[in-house]
Parts: structure tokens; C-alpha cells; sequence
């Protein structure tokens, strides 16, 4: 089975994590921008980290077999200063418009302020003007209250839900995100978030046409196997394999497919690492 893994921060993984993901069968992945773990200063550093996940990380990928892809967005964590994050906003265009760009995103809410939703609607608006998929971050705090602003917000913008992601879904607030038409996603963390007999259960009870399940993995307690750990969990309590190879290919396919950059390579051999240059 050739895995997409469809939202994975590798910026903050290591090798060791890609062989393991292939091994596993994960030969596709989309990487969304995010926080660095420090508010950044400068205009300058967001577009040198665009760049670097843009190029470098789709290099390092490919040499562990996986053909690899990114989103770009000022994230909610850091549009309080509004100055830089205005400025970051408006040198967007050459990364939305770079062959490994898939998306805009992850862009949403945080603390839910006004500040982040101004740079949410902002960058809304750019995907919309470019046809370009989203990819929305759902507030970790406050969750219900950030899920129904951002469904309030997609209405009133006129989004495509067909090009919408809402992500960290839970049970509280994933019949309110598939009422909107997006798809919907679930992140699976060992202690956080979601785990994969949850997961499991929200897809016995709603099916998994437009959900999206992923492993996101970032600076903390987390796991690039995830989504292949969910899976093994479905497959033991009978979810048919239709409906798995949707949650593991169909649906990401489906989202990312709206971006003509979106040509997801399945066969990209690892090299031997005596091969790779710096």
C-alpha cells in the first residue's frame, strides 16, 4: 500500500524517521509551515524557512525514497505582531507560486484574537484568489468556539470546500467541520490529541469520505507512524479497506489535486546513503 502522509512537520524530524516511514510504506508527504519553537523576528527568516522546506526538505526526502511537498502561511501562533506578520503576508507570492507548493497553510487560530484573524482572512483570500488548497489549523484551547468562527469565516469568504482542510479535529468539534463540506482532519499524537482507537471510532460512526488523517509530528511527543499505526487499528475493527485506502491516499489525493504542482511520485528509490551529497 503506498501511503500519502498528508500534514508532517519533518523540518523536525530525522533521518532515522524517514526510513522508518518508507519502510512503513509512506511514500508521499506534504509538509504545512509552522512555529519554530521562538517567535521569529524578522520578515527574512520566514522566507529563508519557506525556502528551506520548499528545497532542501524536499532533497532530503527523496534520498529516503519520499517524494515530499509543502504548504506556506504565516501561522496563527505569530500574527500578534502585526507589523511583521503584514510583511510576511505580502512576500508570500514567489513560495505560493514555487513547483513544490501544494497549499497555503497551516493558517487559522491559536488564542482565537482578532489579530489572528485578521491574518487568517488575509491569507484566506489569497487562496481563494489563486484557486489554491487550504489547510486550517483548528485552535488547540477553546477548540468548539475557534471551529465554529473558522466555519462562520470559510461561509462569509465563499471557500471551496473542496479545497478546504479543517485539521485537529476531535470529537468535540468533527460533526461541525463536515458540516462545512471541507475535509476534515484528525491528528493522531501518542499522549495528545487524537489515538488511533478514536480515530477508529469517529470513522465507524461518520465514514471516511473527505476525512483526513495524519500524523502532523512535530517538535513534541510525536510519531511519523501515526498513520500507519491508525491504520492497523482500523483493519482490527473491520473498517472495510475501501474506506482505509481512502483515509490513506483517495482523499489527500483528491484535496491536493486541486494544485497543478500536485504530481505525487510512488516510485522514488532510496539512494545509498554513501551517494548523498550535502
Amino acid at each position: 500500500m503506498n501511503i500519502i502522509e498528508p500534514h508532517i512537520h519533518m523540518y523536525s524530524r530525522t533521518t532515522d524517521d524517514y526510513v522508518a516511514m518508507y519502510k512503513a510504506g509512506i511514500r508521499v508527504c506534504v509538509e504545512p509551515s509552522f512555529w519554530m519553537g521562538v517567535n521569529r523576528r524578522y520578515a527574512g527568516t520566514f522566507f529563508d524557512y519557506f525556502l528551506l522546506i520548499l528545497e532542501f526538505e524536499t532533497i532530503r526526502a527523496s534520498r529516503f525514497g519520499i517524494d515530499h511537498y509543502a504548504a506556506v502561511s504565516l501561522n496563527p501562533k505569530e500574527a500578534e505582531d502585526t507589523a511583521l506578520a503584514a510583511e510576511v503576508i505580502d512576500g508570500l507570492a514567489p513560495y505560493l507560486d514555487h513547483p513544490r507548493c501544494v497549499a497555503l497553510g497551516e493558517i487559522g487560530f491559536n488564542n482565537i484574537t482578532p489579530n489572528e484573524e485578521a491574518a487568517f482572512v488575509r491569507q484566506l483570500r489569497l487562496a481563494r484568489t489563486r484557486r489554491m488548497p487550504v489547510i486550517i489549523h483548528l485552535p488547540h484551547v477553546d477548540k468548539l468556539r475557534g471551529a465554529k468562527r473558522i466555519a462562520e469565516i470559510l461561509k462569509a469568504e465563499g471557500l471551496d470546500p473542496d479545497r478546504v482542510l479543517i485539521d485537529h479535529n476531535t470529537e468535540e468539534t468533527i460533526r461541525l467541520s463536515r458540516e462545512t463540506g471541507c475535509y476534515a482532519g484528525m491528528t493522531v499524537y501518542p499522549i495528545s490529541k487524537l489515538d488511533p482507537e478514536r480515530v477508529s471510532a469517529i470513522i465507524r460512526e461518520y465514514g471516511a469520505d473527505r476525512m483526513i488523517v495524519d500524523g502532523s509530528a512535530d517538535w513534541g511527543v510525536s510519531d511519523p507512524l501515526s498513520l500507519v499505526k491508525t491504520v492497523d487499528r482500523l483493519r482490527r475493527d473491520g473498517v472495510p479497506e475501501d474506506s482505509i485506502l481512502k483515509l490513506v491516499s483517495g482523499n489527500a489525493m483528491a484535496l491536493y489535486g486541486h494544485s497543478p504542482n500536485w504530481k505525487p511520485n510512488f516510485t522514488i528509490q532510496p539512494l545509498d546513503p554513501r551517494e548523498f551529497q550535502r
